[in-house]
């Protein structure tokens, strides 16, 4: 029997089942719904008919609630919306859950990017020696952050898991009882959650999810392409922020940080400890059962008696389990030797600290801190610092700061960051004598402008009393001026004899933290991107000239992540020039949920990551190489687009447009994270303070999305006028990197939707501005058509436009009831008698839709 299209497996599997389950949902009897059910759908259609006919969200409620709702008032209005805003989330809910139910059906798991699909590549190609050699030497690092992208609370999460399983195995009765649930199971939390409630929200996905996925792709590996043999690199590696990332965030403390440590390392044990009492069941034999035994004892106390007190090391452990190994081979057949050795593999990966907590601080709080140390010690007649150290040049400070050493005491600062700060440095320490140096062992310094900056966090690490320390310091270039430069800048720090012989003891491996959140929002699409490849190959450059090895780490706002596309295809296009030893991606919000919150959808997408590595290193590496010809037109392309997203961000109606006419001050008001929207406490909006989720998430919740397209349409038009379209053709054809990045605009646009806001096009002080987003959309839309020869967006992606299509529909309502909102609000307040209480309802309306809105688009931030 033949596999359907991808398509067909999708509406057989994910369609179908949601329009039967969506009519079961409906017709459910919940407390005070009413007739919600029955009417929207009667609105979902108002509200498409209505945007056909270029109607304002206004006039399509306004009409729908003449029609249906029989002279309601005001009141009644709001209740049905608020009603419909409800329904909506559960519905979004339901999707996920089949869609999460259908993934092993409708992805290919053997298919391409499969470790099955490497196998026999290589085994065509006679490349095993070249797999082995790249296994035993490559990193997949996923870093989970706690940045506020993910709306559903802990029970909605859970429901959502139970209803997969129901919906898995076809069982109706559980989902109309989980259905049911759902609908009486708040959406929204009363209060923000602290940096230790994210924390444990995440290492529900560590134990429940990463913990037995990566143990069966490395045991995979190890079986099927090393003869058994043991594989001694990591190679699955897990990075956590949680309660580490202190960048703009005060809620995360040193207590914080430990406390966090703390659960990594006793949900790692927990694991292990319910991984040894099944083996306890199997290894029954002579010998070896008290040695099992002994070990599940040691195990259970310093899970459940520990108060952080460990009753068995690591190294005791391993010991153990590998004397336990040697008696099943020599005494007993090697029964159940496969279980035992999969559990190896998982204790080789996660160790006692399960995932490495990153510390990240922003390179502006390090130089108030500095100067605070500098003073402390010339205060105190300390010959460390010499007396004109803020008059010298960066070359004189840069050598001064390699030399100092010293024992610094954050009691000893009066000022709450310096003392803050200091003291994470003493937690790094910490948190390495009780989980190992893998629990904490990464300083990442955001907006990283100068070789100052890394030798200033270098110089506080040692005048911590560490003068050798056991940490990678990671810059982080954001801005397009900083990615240009941070080539110099490492060329500064690996020609400093200190950082050079701390690089040494580091095994001569430096990560460099590339384009987080601000790239996108700093330099445009075609920019950011662009800035971040060149970066990489000048960085790759000049650290293989002074012997280090480079490894770069990618934030959310970098190539594999802004318009939300195809990860592994932008590891696969890197060529000879880039380095690509390790790959490092921060994860975060409804992104961790989609692509890792099922055992199916995580072995999928490590295993594409793994398989783009492999793509890139063993199978096409020169392949992927562009030409001079293709470097000097993507130099062109880049610089046109951000030309013309300068003049865009340069507009003055940027900031008010965002103030006035979206939801970014209605963000602060959501509860989802413990970090504030904004950098500073200023009531007035500056665009340095504003933080890059916020941004992207109101240009997501217009169904605008400028950051995934804006500048492309203006730059590919450029070459169409000037009679070099062939140009753009051939590279779009020939550069998988070009084509990705491409692609990956496509999807922005195609969870765009501009009818929602074309009633702003006659607005008096806004109707220019939202017009020119609408130009560029339309010239973008038209011209990634034409270079890639499609008809509508994502053609050669069926399932992909299929499922955003459906999710786009469940929301149109609520998208319409939220403009709806604001636009009462923008009437409320320009009336003088302007009813207060009124205004708040409807800013709760508009803080509510955007729940929905969010989980709905999964990857928009």
């Amino acid at each position: 029997m033949y596999t359907l299209p991808k398509i067909e497996r999708f509406n057989q599997d994910v369609l179908s089942k949601y329009h039967i389950y969506n009519s079961v949902f409906i017709t459910l009897p919940f407390d005070s719904i009413d007739n919600t059910g029955v009417l929207l759908p009667l609105f979902t259609e108002t509200c498409e008919t209505g945007f056909r006919k270029q109607e304002t969200p206004k006039e399509i409620f306004d009409f729908f609630s003449n029609k249906y709702l029989n002279n309601a008032s005001e009141k009644e209005k709001i209740d049905l919306m608020f009603r419909f805003i409800q329904y909506i989330e559960r519905q979004i809910v339901l999707f996920d859950a089949i869609e999460d139910a259908a993934f092993p059906a409708v992805n290919n798991m053997e298919g391409r990017g499969s470790l099955r699909d490497i196998k026999e590549k290589t085994d065509a190609k006679e490349k095993n020696e070249e797999l082995i050699e790249f296994l035993e030497s490559f990193n997949v690092r996923t870093v989970l952050t706690a940045h506020p992208t993910q709306f559903y609370p802990g029970p909605v999460l859970g429901i959502i898991n139970d209803l997969t399983d129901a919906i898995r195995s076809n069982d109706l009765l559980k989902i109309k009882q989980l259905l049911a649930q759902l609908g009486k199971t708040p959406f929204i939390q009363n209060e923000k959650p602290n940096p230790y409630d994210e924390a444990v929200s995440l290492i529900w996905y560590l134990e429940n999810v990463f913990y037995a996925t990566s143990g069966e792709i490395v045991h995979y590996l190890q079986k099927n392409i090393l003869q058994g043999n043991a594989i001694k690199n990591q190679l699955i590696k897990l990075g956590f922020w949680p309660g580490g990332d202190r960048d703009g965030n005060p809620f995360v403390t040193t207590e914080i940080t430990l406390k966090v440590a703390e659960r990594l390392r006793t949900s790692i044990l927990k694991c292990y400890y319910v991984e040894m009492r099944n083996l306890k069941r199997k290894l029954t034999f002579s010998g070896v059962d008290t040695l099992v035994a002994e070990l599940e004892h040691k195990l259970y106390r310093s899970v459940f008696y520990s108060k952080g007190e460990i009753y068995i090391t690591l190294e005791e452990l391993l010991a153990q389990l590998n004397k336990i190994r040697t008696i099943i081979i020599e005494k007993h057949q090697a029964l159940y030797l496969d279980e035992l050795e999969a559990f190896l593999v998982k204790i080789n990966l996660f160790g006692f600290h399960f995932a490495t907590l990153d510390i990240r601080q922003n390179s502006k709080i390090h130089d108030a801190v500095f100067k605070d140390v500098v003073n402390h010690y010339l205060n105190s007649d300390s010959k460390i610092f010499p007396e004109n150290y803020f008059e010298l040049s960066e070359t004189e400070k840069l050598d001064v700061l390699s030399k100092v050493k010293g024992q610094l005491n954050p009691a000893d600062f009066n000022d709450e960051i310096t003392r803050s700060t200091l003291e994470s440095v003493q937690a790094i320490k910490t948190i390495q004598e009780r989980n190992g140096e893998f629990g904490a062992n990464r300083y990442i310094i955001s907006n990283n402008e100068s070789a100052l900056n890394v030798m200033e966090t270098f110089a506080m690490i040692r005048l911590n009393n560490w003068e050798n320390p056991t940490v990678d310091i990671i810059p982080l270039f954001e801005s397009v001026d900083d990615l240009q430069n941070a080539h110099e800048i490492m060329e500064q720090l690996y020609t400093n004899p200190e950082y050079s012989k701390h690089l040494q003891a580091r095994g001569n491996k430096q990560t460099i933290m590339l384009g987080f959140s601000d790239g996108t929002k700093d330099g445009g699409y075609l920019m950011a991107n662009w800035s971040i490849y060149q970066a990489k190959i000048s960085l790759t450059e000049i650290s293989r000239k002074y012997g280090i090895d480079a490894i770069f780490f990618d934030g959310r706002g970098g190539p594999p992540a802004r318009g939300g596309g195809k990860t592994h295809k932008f590891y696969a296009s890197l060529g000879p020039k880039i380095e690509n030893n390790e790959i490092q991606i921060t994860v975060q919000g409804q992104t961790i949920s989609s692509n890792f919150g099922t055992l199916d959808s995580c072995r999928y997408n490590i295993e594409n990551l793994l398989s783009a590595g492999v793509t890139n290193q063993v199978f096409s590496k020169e392949d992927n190489e562009l030409s001079a010809d293709e470097t000097q037109i993507l130099t062109q392309l880049a610089n046109l687009g951000y030309d013309k997203y300068l003049s865009f961000k340069n507009h003055p109606k940027f900031i008010p447009y965002l103030e006035k006419m979206s939801t970014l001050k209605y963000y602060s008001k959501t509860n989802i994270g413990s970090r504030p929207s904004k950098r500073s406490k200023s009531e007035s909006l500056d665009f340095a303070d504003l933080r890059a989720i916020p941004f992207v998430g109101s240009w997501s919740q217009l169904k605008q999305n400028v950051p995934g397209f804006f500048g492309v349409g203006s730059a590919l038009k450029h070459f169409e006028e000037s009679g070099q379209w062939d140009k753009v053709s051939d590279l779009y054809h020939n550069s998988l990197f070009f084509k990705t990045l491409l692609e990956n605009s496509m999807m922005s646009l195609a969870k765009s939707f501009l009818p929602l806001t074309a009633y702003m096009r006659n607005d008096p002080e806004f109707g220019e501005f939202w017009q020119i987003i609408y130009d560029e959309f339309s010239e973008t839309k038209r011209l990634l058509l034409k270079i890639a020869g499609h008809k509508t967006l994502m053609e050669n992606y069926p399932d992909g436009i299929a499922s955003i299509q459906i999710r786009e529909r469940i929301v149109l309502p609520l998208l319409t009831i939220q403009q709806y909102a604001l636009l009462r609000i923008n009437e409320l307040n320009s009336d003088k008698s302007g009813n207060e209480e009124l205004i708040k309802v409807y800013e709760k309306i508009v803080t509510r839709s955007l729940f929905g809105n969010t989980n709905a688009s999964r990857n928009s931030a």
